[in-house]
C-alpha cells in the first residue's frame, strides 16, 4: 500500500474557502461554539483593536491570524472563548488627518472650527474605512465580535479605564516616574515611538558650527 500523499489536482482554493465561510455564516458556527461551551471555563480575548481610518494591509491580516489560533486552540481545550471586537479611535493620525482635509491647524480649533465640529469630524474621519475591515474580517474567516465591539471614544470605555486607573492607585500600583517624551509643538502633545518611525518625521537638515583645533605639545610643561 502506498503512503505517499495523493495531491488533489484541479482544486480551487478560492472557491473551497468561499464555500467553507458560506457555511460558517449560514449555520452560525462561531456563535455555536460559544453557545455550546456555557458552563464551561471561561477564556475571554479582547482584541488589540484597529483603527479604521486607514486600509487593512496584510501585516493585519498576518497579526489576526495569530490571534485567532490562539482562540480557537482554547475552544478546542474546551473553553468558552468570548472574543471581544473593537475599534481603536484615538490617536494622532486621526487628528492629523481631518486637519488635513480641512485645512486647518491646531490653532484654529476654536476659532475656525468650534471643538464640538472638530470632534464630530473626528469620529466620522476614524470610521471612514469600517466596511473594508468588516470584509477582511469575514473573508478571512476571524472569528471576533463585531456586533457588539468596544470604542475608545465612547464614555462607558473612557470611564472604565478611569475606574481601573482607580484601583491600581488604591492598590499601590501606581508611581510618579520621569522619562524623556519626545513632544510635538505644531501638535501640541508628545509622540509615541511608532509616530517617530512614519515617513517624514525626520530630515536632514543643514546647520552651521564652528569647529576649533589645537596644537597638541608633547611634553609641554604648563603652569598655573
Amino acid at each position: 500500500m502506498s503512503t505517499r500523499y495523493k495531491e488533489p489536482k484541479d482544486i480551487s482554493f478560492a472557491k473551497v474557502a468561499e464555500e467553507i465561510l458560506a457555511f460558517w455564516n449560514q449555520e452560525q458556527i462561531f456563535e455555536k461554539s460559544i453557545q455550546v461551551r456555557e458552563g464551561s471555563p471561561s477564556f475571554t480575548f479582547y482584541e488589540g483593536p484597529p483603527s479604521a481610518n486607514g486600509t487593512p494591509g496584510i501585516h493585519h491580516v498576518m497579526a489576526r491570524t495569530v490571534k485567532d489560533i490562539f482562540c480557537r486552540y482554547k475552544t478546542l481545550q474546551g473553553f468558552q472563548v468570548k472574543r471581544k471586537g473593537g475599534w481603536d479611535t484615538h490617536g494622532l493620525p486621526v487628528e492629523l488627518q481631518v486637519e488635513k482635509e480641512l485645512g486647518i491647524t491646531k490653532d484654529d480649533i476654536g476659532k475656525k472650527i468650534s471643538i464640538a465640529e472638530y470632534n464630530q469630524k473626528c469620529r466620522e474621519t476614524v470610521m471612514k474605512y469600517k466596511d473594508q475591515w468588516d470584509d477582511l474580517t469575514n473573508r478571512m474567516g476571524y472569528w471576533v465580535d463585531l456586533k457588539n465591539p468596544y470604542i475608545t471614544y465612547e464614555k462607558e470605555y473612557i470611564e472604565t479605564l478611569w475606574w481601573i486607573l482607580k484601583k491600581f492607585y488604591d492598590k499601590g500600583l501606581l508611581y510618579k516616574g520621569y522619562t524623556i517624551q519626545p513632544y510635538s509643538p505644531s501638535d501640541g502633545t508628545g509622540l509615541s515611538s511608532h509616530e517617530l518611525n512614519q515617513p517624514g518625521c525626520y530630515k536632514n537638515v543643514k546647520d552651521t558650527s564652528v569647529v576649533a583645533q589645537f596644537k597638541v605639545i608633547r611634553n609641554a610643561q604648563f603652569s598655573v
